[in-house]
């Protein structure tokens, strides 16, 4: 029996093409677009540049923009410490609204009007919140408590009290007031300079605090994190027009060496047989300076990875690249 087509059934679904990915080592400066989550914003390059392995240096809000660094292959091995690296940021803070976020895309709390403030009010709140603070972080956050994101717990109306943490705000600066002072919007233009474990709407709901009124993060860009201090950022759009126009390997002229990454530690710089012994995962006396975490590279300057140096001036291989592993089952020539 033959069953006639029903013309009212949606047509079906196309099989989506199952990405083929490949071993690829580099670094991407991905200028994060609004709405969607970091590890949303990886997936779509890593599936776009097949790359078998990713990770990004600290996650930006989905209403958050710019400069999201993503390590490919080997350069995962570095991420971590990119972590901790000094970022900078751009933002605009609205006053006279709270949320629950801390940013625009939370449930409002309270409203509050806005009273007469000067450049000079306006400066000494900016002022109380620079240098060594200890600040709240949101309670939308990525901050985990008995293993599970505060974010998920607050989805689920769960009280919680999140501690006071001590952070660097190394600049907090205003860069324009004209919306607020000419009695249009109540908007401030901010810059921020921080480290690691900063949160921006915290600053913005502090310093809302501060001048009576409250206030939220309406928008925020990262402009730059160390060591790409004068980044060359790529979108998404664009990323996906010149695979699109050219192919997978113009692509790859988009990445950074692994070696821009590690510009963030000290360099030591070792010959042949050095390199071939640390690769054996072999310590070398030395001494070595300075002490503490240090970037390995070979006598032409590529990477080898992280390296520890001990008090006594040792110098010991913490995570190799998988070349420098590799030349550890070569003879070690004298």
């Amino acid at each position: 029996m033959t069953i006639p087509n029903n013309p009212s059934a949606p047509p079906p679904r196309a099989k989506r093409e199952r990405t083929v990915f490949r071993r690829l080592d580099g670094i991407l400066l991905l200028d994060k677009p609004q709405g969607l989550s970091s590890n949303q914003a990886l997936q779509r390059v890593r599936h776009l540049f097949r790359a078998d392995k990713g990770g990004h240096t600290g996650s930006l809000d989905p209403l958050a923009t710019g400069l999201l660094p993503v390590c490919f292959g080997e350069a995962t091995k570095i991420a971590g410490g990119l972590l901790g690296a000094r970022k900078a940021y751009e933002t605009v803070a609205r006053l006279g609204v709270t949320t629950d976020t801390d940013d625009a895309e939370g449930q409002p709390l309270r409203e509050r009007p806005v009273p007469a403030i000067t450049i000079d009010t306006i400066d000494a709140a900016l002022a109380q919140l620079t240098g060594r603070i200890r600040q709240r972080p949101p309670i939308y956050s990525a901050l985990k408590r008995g293993g599970e994101p505060l974010y998920a717990k607050a989805r689920r109306g769960e009280a919680i009290e999140v501690e006071e943490r001590e952070v660097d705000v190394h600049a907090f600066d205003l860069l324009n007031a004209a919306d607020l002072l000419d009695g249009d919007e109540p908007l401030l233009r901010l810059h921020v300079e921080c480290g690691s474990g900063t949160y921006v709407r915290s600053l913005v709901r502090d310093l809302g605090e501060l001048l009576g009124c409250g206030a939220h993060v309406a928008e925020l860009r990262r402009l730059w994190v160390d060591p790409f201090r004068e980044p060359r950022m790529w979108t998404l759009e664009a990323l996906e027009g010149l695979r699109a126009q050219a192919g997978e390997r113009v692509l790859e002229a988009c990445l950074l060496p692994i070696e821009a990454g590690m510009a963030s530690w000290p360099p030591v710089r070792v010959n042949e047989a050095q390199a071939q012994r640390l690769g054996r995962g072999q310590g070398l006396r030395g001494p070595y300076k300075p002490q503490g975490q240090v970037a390995l590279l070979d006598e032409h300057g590529r990477g080898l990875g992280l390296g520890e140096v001990d008090a006594e001036g040792a110098l010991r291989p913490s995570r190799l690249f998988r070349w420098a592993a590799a030349t550890g089952a070569l003879p070690v020539q004298d």
